[in-house]
């Protein structure tokens, strides 16, 4: 059987530098490689954390104006923090702070298209 590596998540946003600001802000993500056609269709964006070569894809559609239909939003994306109060107080002044759970330890923030991001203590992950 062939190998496999994680290698990208992708999100389709609305409002791409609204959610380029949000992500670095809230997350410290940064952009590593940007695709456009010539046409400007459509931007694809990947945001790297520095650390590893995983990427979250943002995909801006020039065309899309209504907001994205996310379910009951079940699916999620999860980041580990090595400061968790900081990151919650950060949080909290950013206001995206949309469900927390302190019995496990954990919080959700959503980002400008109500994507939601799990947010965990790196010593939950060990």
């Amino acid at each position: 059987m062939p190998s496999f590596k994680f290698n990208h998540n992708n999100i389709n946003v609305l409002n791409l530098e609204k959610s380029l600001e949000f992500y670095h802000k809230a997350l410290g993500l940064t952009e590593v490689r940007r695709k456009s056609p010539a046409d400007g269709s459509f931007i694809l964006v990947y945001l790297g954390d520095g650390s590893g070569s995983h990427r979250l894809e943002l995909t801006w559609l020039r065309d899309r104006e209504e907001p994205y239909n996310l379910g009951d939003n079940e699916f999620h994306l999860a980041f580990t923090t090595n400061d968790y109060e900081a990151a919650h107080a950060l949080h909290q002044q950013m206001n995206c702070i949309c469900y927390e759970n302190p019995e496990m330890g954990i919080y959700f923030i959503s980002d400008p298209d109500n994507y939601w991001l799990e947010i965990v203590p790196e010593k939950k992950m060990q």
